[in-house]
This record gives C-alpha cells, structure tokens and sequence, in this order.
C-alpha cells in the first residue's frame, strides 16, 4: 500500500511455519504453564530436561528461574552454565542461540518477530538471535530480530538493541548505543 494504511482484516500468518504439528504445540504450552511461566516451580534439573524432550538444545549447568515464557523451545539453543532470569521471555518464532556463561537478567525480552509496517497486510517478518560467550542481557532489557550480541557485550538495564553489539562493548539507550569498553 502507497498511503501507509494497514488493513490487519487481511493479515494471514499461513507462510510461517511454527516448527511442530499443533498438538505438541498445545502440549508445551500446558508444560510451560505449569512448569515454567508458574512461580511455584523453582527446580533447575526437571526444567532442562522437559526442554529438551521438546526438542531444546540445553547445556549443562543451566538456571531458570521462575515465570520464564519460551516461545517455542524446539527453535531455542542454550550452552553451559547460562542464567535465565525471572520473568525473561525468549519469543523465540525463529532460532535463538545462547551461548555458554550467558546471563540474560530478569525481565529481559528477547524478540525474533516483528511485522512489516510498509505492508497494508502487516506481514510478519523473523529474524534469528545470537547472544554469545560471556555476554549480559540486563534486566527489562530488549534484544530484537536478528541481532547478535557479540562475546562479552553488555546491554545495560531497560536498553534496546536493534542492530549488532560488538565484543565487549557496553551498550545503553533506546536504540542501545556503545558508551563504553568492557
């Protein structure tokens, strides 16, 4: 559409394929209720392991804490000793790779999805993510589709990245801006 209007009445989301048939879809978000987006289950083993029987790639040493929300852990990758803090959501409509010594804080959103808003129908677009070695995702942070956070990076507390941060980098802001050298 040439005047920017959006017309969601046509929206179709047949192109996007969420990765398992329906029913286990339906199966993991019964497990997550209970077990994950709940605050009465705080054990770290059990968690891993209903992970990875849907389908996860979990490391070891691996710490959720409690009213964790993952989209769809068929498409998440989790290395060695990475914390996940409470109420941290992991929107994960594309791959989200995590890798080990990763600390990704309380509240923090990682979003591989968005819409295209040149489009009168709002298509979806997504966009992998990859947080490597060492790095730090500070609480209410938000990392979106298609960022890497390269080894070390740190985004601050309530920061926004859109676009890559680089080694070691210390980044704030809304966008997130370098400010400093880790």
């Amino acid at each position: 559409m040439t005047d920017g209007s959006v017309d969601l009445s046509k929206y179709s989301s047949k192109g996007f394929d969420r990765g398992r048939p329906f029913w286990v879809e339906w199966l993991w978000r019964l497990t997550s209720a209970i077990f994950f987006q709940s605050g009465w289950f705080p054990f770290y083993a059990p968690k891993r392991m209903l992970l990875r029987s849907f389908g996860a790639r979990i490391g070891r040493g691996v710490l959720i804490k409690p009213r964790v929300t993952i989209t769809f852990p068929w498409r998440v990758e989790i290395g060695d000793h990475v914390w996940i803090g409470e109420e941290a959501w992991l929107d994960s409509l594309a791959a989200i790779r995590i890798d080990s010594h990763v600390c990704i804080s309380q509240g923090a959103y990682l979003c591989t999805g968005n819409h295209d808003y040149k489009s009168g129908t709002f298509d979806l677009r997504c966009s992998p993510i990859h947080i490597s070695k060492g790095a730090w995702i500070a609480a209410k942070s938000v990392v979106g589709p298609g960022v890497t956070a390269e080894e070390g990076a740190i985004l601050s507390l309530g920061s926004v990245a859109t676009d890559r941060l680089e080694e070691k980098g210390i980044y704030q802001g809304n966008p997130a801006r370098r400010i400093a050298t880790r």
